[in-house]
Parts: structure tokens; sequence; C-alpha cells
């Protein structure tokens, strides 16, 4: 926990400069020297709220997430009075786990946030974006578990044939004029390669489908509260 640190009125006056000039860089988009301006108002007083929640919003936007979080959870555990200042926090905190692929705990930090604010929609959108990922994750799990079960029995049924492909092998030997034969076994050769020709093909397209999905997932994701 951060203890209360009392702060000149020359200090404090030296902080929230710092933090004006942050704000103006990071309004550009000068996240670097933002991030220095916050970073100096953080050193003259770790307990100001607006240095931490921005500085946390800096660096979400420089793609640095574990840090991001680290500092919006200093903010949250410095917010005593206003919930809804926490549910925007913990929304960032969500935002920041999504970009990290963590989706069950960007799932958890969304419905935290929807527990302290229920009316925001943006959180509620996020929440439901994040929810059909892993639903989409969770069936395609299932899928290739199926496959890898279907592959499997494919291999022992081959297995299972194998000493009577051997023997007929040994007739083709012994009566090369067999015609028939040998085209059961060009067929049955045929089939399986364009079954696992289709396999394959399947799987790109599943996996092309994934990345498109998330890809609009990404689109559609609403930008950081800001403070």
């Amino acid at each position: 926990m951060l203890g209360l640190i009392p702060i000149s009125a020359s200090a404090q006056k030296e902080v929230r400069k710092n933090i004006r000039k942050g704000n103006k860089e990071y309004k550009v988009q000068k996240y670097s020297e933002a991030a220095s301006f916050y970073e100096k108002a953080i050193e003259e007083n770790p307990t100001s709220q607006e240095a931490n929640y921005n500085f946390g919003n800096t660096l979400y936007n420089q793609k640095e997430w574990d840090k991001a979080i680290e500092y919006y959870n200093n903010f949250n555990s410095l917010e005593q009075e206003d919930p809804l200042n926490v549910s925007s926090g913990m929304h960032n905190i969500g935002n920041a786990l999504l970009r990290k692929k963590e989706l069950n705990d960007a799932m958890e930090a969304y419905k935290k946030a929807l527990r302290l604010n229920p009316q925001d929609d943006e959180t509620r959108y996020n929440l439901a974006v994040v929810q059909k990922m892993i639903q989409d994750e969770e069936q395609q799990g299932d899928g290739e578990d199926d496959q890898e079960q279907q592959q499997q029995e494919e291999q022992d049924q081959q297995q299972q044939q194998s000493p009577q492909n051997q023997q007929d092998q040994e007739k083709r030997a012994e009566q090369p004029d067999a015609p028939e034969q040998m085209s059961r076994d060009n067929a049955r050769a045929l089939l399986q390669a364009i079954e696992q020709d289709e396999r394959e093909t399947q799987e790109k397209v599943n996996q092309i489908k994934a990345q498109e999905r998330e890809e609009q997932s990404e689109n559609n994701r609403r930008q950081n509260k800001n403070w």
C-alpha cells in the first residue's frame, strides 16, 4: 500500500506543472516525452492519482503492458472515494491484459469494472468481445482434439491393415496380371492423399478465420479511458 506523503505547496505546484506538461505531450501522441513528465510528478508525489493514471495510459500506448497495469493498480489503491474512477482503472487493466492475450484475466478485470459501474457500455462491449474470443478458442481447441482423434484412428486402422497389405503385395508379385487388385490399392492410396490434403486445407482455413476474427475484434475494440 502506498502511504500518504505530505508535500509542500511548492512541491505540489511542481507536480501540477509536470502533469500539465505531460498532458500536453500526451494529447499530441508524444508518449515518450509525456512519460518523462509524469515520472517526475510521481517522484515528487507518489500519491498523485492523476499522475499514476496518466502514466499508465502513456505506458499502454507505448505497448508496455505490464508497467501500465502496475500504475493502474497504483491508481486504484490510491482512489478511496469514487468507485467510478476505480472502474475506469479496471477497464484499462482489462485492455492491457487483452493486449497480452491473457483473455481470462482480461474478462475478470472487465467484470470487476462493471460491478463498480454497471452503466459502462464501453466495458460491457469489451467484455462481450473477450468472451467471444474465449469461446472461439475453446471451439477451435475442441476441433483440433477431434482432428487428432480422427488421425489417430486412421493410423490405427492403417496399422491393422498392414499385414493384409503385405500379403496383397506378395500376391501381386506372384500374379502380376491382377489389375483389379492393383486398382483398388491405387484408389485407396489416392483417397488417403486427398483426405490428407483436405485436412491440411481445412486447418489453414481455420487459422485464417481465427486471425481475421482477432483482427476484427482488435479494430472494434475501444480506446482506453482517459483522465
